[in-house]
């Protein structure tokens, strides 16, 4: 009992009713033929070949992590869920399986060892040929990179293209050389690693979605990125001046960082004094304005008081600031006879 692999490698044996069904078949054919006269002719030995084929191509069994299709005559019948399932033998149904549950691969420019899917690796002849790409400033750059999917409708994934696994390596191929030849070659190699890998699995899903393939893509990652080799040794310079580079202006930023916040710190504070200062200087004016006003209007009422009165304040300020002083009358002539011009080192009263 076989079923039919999409992908074209061994899957192994698909599970069967197991050995003690084989060893139950022989058993009864070997009773029939005791039972048949003469031990039985070739006609009846064909009849009865024919009814345990029959038996045998009938029972079929799914893997837990696949669907089965199953067509009669040739034509698309019923999905059938994983487990142990029957159809009409002889080749009327044929039950292909379907690994919906697996997520499955393709590698471009390299190949993992113990693949099984044909269309995992990329063929012989065309190992160097698919990572030879093309950047947007017309330099030469290998890419590596693995497609990721899985087989969302196997309906459209078994009928709607002849080969799917070889369409959607040619897809890949093409939406990759699309996305690399958009960018500089020092994009595609150093800093636009990610950007590269998120739009081609974008368009990649689009064309998927587009040919109706019943593919889901899961991730596209790229891998190994080089120059080509007689420009290697010249493009490590560069990656190491690259490098460097980003050195220095990471210890520029942690500089800045360090620098920046207490400039700002004393711009804040500088600015807050002034603020204070200018409160200070408007609410002084404010108060001397006020006062100037309150004393206008009592000028006004009585100058000669008002006039007294600011003498007197004016003198009440002064006078404690006096290191000497000295009282004449309003009469005298001269101060000269006031003075004690005799006196030495002392003050005079």
């Amino acid at each position: 009992m076989s079923q039919n692999d999409p992908h074209g490698g061994q899957r192994g044996p698909v599970p069967n009713p197991g050995a003690e069904f084989d060893l139950l078949i022989r058993q009864v054919t070997d009773r029939i033929k005791r039972s048949l006269p003469g031990g039985g002719s070739g006609s009846s030995i064909l009849l009865l070949g024919l009814i345990l084929l029959g038996a045998w191509t009938t029972i079929y069994t799914v893997p837990s992590d696949s669907v089965a299709v199953v067509q009669r005559f040739g034509r698309y019948v019923d999905t059938v869920p994983a487990g142990l399932h029957f159809k009409l033998p002889l080749g009327i149904d044929l039950a292909t399986i379907v690994p919906v549950k697996r997520q499955l691969k393709q590698e471009f420019g390299f190949t993992t060892p113990g693949s099984t899917d044909r269309y995992q690796s990329p063929r012989a002849r065309n190992d160097r040929r698919e990572t030879q790409m093309v950047t947007g400033d017309l330099n030469a750059a290998l890419v590596e990179w693995v497609v990721q999917y899985r087989i969302s409708d196997p309906v459209k994934y078994l009928f709607e293209v002849r080969e799917p696994g070889e369409t959607l390596r040619y897809v890949s191929e093409s939406v990759m050389r699309e996305v690399v030849g958009d960018r500089t070659v020092d994009e595609v190699i150093t800093i636009g690693r990610q950007e590269i890998e998120s739009e081609a699995l974008v368009k990649m899903q689009a064309l998927s979605t587009r040919y109706e393939m019943g593919l889901s893509i899961d991730q596209v990652q790229l891998k190994n990125i080089n120059p080509p080799v007689p420009v290697q040794e010249s493009f490590n310079e560069v990656n190491q001046a690259q490098q460097e580079k980003e050195k220095l202006i990471n210890e520029a930023r942690r500089d800045y960082n360090k620098v920046i916040p207490l400039a700002e710190g004393e711009k804040d504070q500088r600015i807050r004094e002034a603020d204070g200062y200018r409160l200070k200087r408007i609410n002084e004016a404010e108060g001397d304005v006020a006062r100037f006003n309150s004393l206008l209007a009592q000028y006004s009422k009585a100058p000669e008081v008002t006039r007294r009165r600011i003498y007197v304040e004016t003198l009440q300020e002064v006078m404690p600031t006096l290191r000497s002083k000295i009282i004449i009358d309003s009469q005298t002539q001269s101060i000269l006879p006031f003075l004690d011009l005799d006196a030495k080192g002392g003050e005079p009263q």
